[in-house]
């Protein structure tokens, strides 16, 4: 009876070793991990857009992130960040017009089991849009001032993020979905009816990661897809509720060589609003490329 208890001991460690490899194996999506995949990257295009988008040299999107939470293994946190997009046209003297700054902050609560691979993660987000310009937003002969009009506004976002991991695929996914509302009393007077209010965000995440995984944290992956939709759901120039004017679409492919550490390179397709403040009302249908900076492991 002593033998059998001892092959029962040994089988019970055996399994607890496997178990702990098994755990060793998949990623550790902790809750700074997923806000990370939540904030937009840092970019830099190369000057070869392909679509209706004016000539530029480059556009550059710079977002560090502060993280502030208690501990590093908290549920809650937060993360504050100072968002800048730029564009340089490829005119004389390579102009750079009225950047886009939101400044903006966002709070994350992890639901359940933070050590699990799968979980809900809901975030919310206060934020300030503006290009630094004070000049009429209209011009004389009635079109949208977009050399120094001023545009300003100030939204928040409630969302939920779900975190899986496909074993057969080995890639972490993540989905999210969100609401976006900017007050009437938020927004340039301007604004009104012509710049949507109340948006329905919806994105999907996948990072394919290597077969050999390391050590907790230092994987990156090897690739990876995103997928965002956007539907401007109120009132906005007379536009019927399903007018494909009223949908943002985007999809992009990164790829991270082995011989960058940081770094990788995208390419990017795009259909809808642009996105850069004042720019809105220009319809954009793109395809373009660059490098996007990559920190995040796991």
């Amino acid at each position: 009876m002593r033998r059998y208890g001892y092959i029962l001991i040994l089988f019970y460690f055996l399994a607890q070793v496997i178990h702990a490899q098994i755990n060793d194996s998949l990623p550790n999506l902790d809750l700074a991990k997923i806000a990370q995949v939540n904030q937009s990257d840092s970019y830099i295009t190369f000057p070869t857009d392909i679509g209706n988008m004016e000539p530029l040299m480059f556009e550059a999107n710079v977002n560090p992130s502060f993280v502030i939470r208690e501990q590093k293994d908290s549920h809650l946190m937060a993360v504050l960040t100072s968002q800048i997009t730029i564009r340089m046209y490829n005119e004389e003297s390579y102009p750079v017009k009225t950047p886009s700054y939101i400044p903006q902050i966002t709070f994350y609560y992890l639901m359940g089991d933070k050590n699990l691979e799968d979980h809900y993660t809901f975030f919310g987000k206060f934020a300030h849009h503006s290009n630094g310009q004070d000049g009429n937003f209209y011009n004389t002969d009635g079109n949208i001032n977009v050399q120094n009009g001023n545009f300003s506004t100030n939204f928040f976002e409630l969302g939920l993020i779900k975190t899986s991991f496909s074993k057969t695929l080995n890639a972490s996914k993540f989905f999210k979905s969100s609401l976006e509302v900017h007050p009437r009393s938020w927004m340039l007077d301007e604004l009104h009816g012509k710049y949507s209010g109340f948006r329905w965000h919806n994105a999907f995440f996948a990072y394919k990661l290597p077969v050999k995984m390391g050590h907790r944290g230092s994987v990156r992956a090897d690739f990876s897809l995103k997928a965002e939709t956007t539907w401007m759901i109120d009132n906005i120039n007379d536009w019927d509720t399903f007018n494909f004017k009223r949908f943002n679409i985007g999809l992009t492919f990164y790829y991270h060589p082995k011989f960058l550490e940081d770094i990788g390179f995208f390419i990017q397709l795009y259909h809808g609003m642009d996105y850069y403040n004042i720019y809105f009302q220009h319809r954009l249908d793109i395809v373009r490329f660059g490098i996007m900076t990559e920190l995040l492991r796991f």
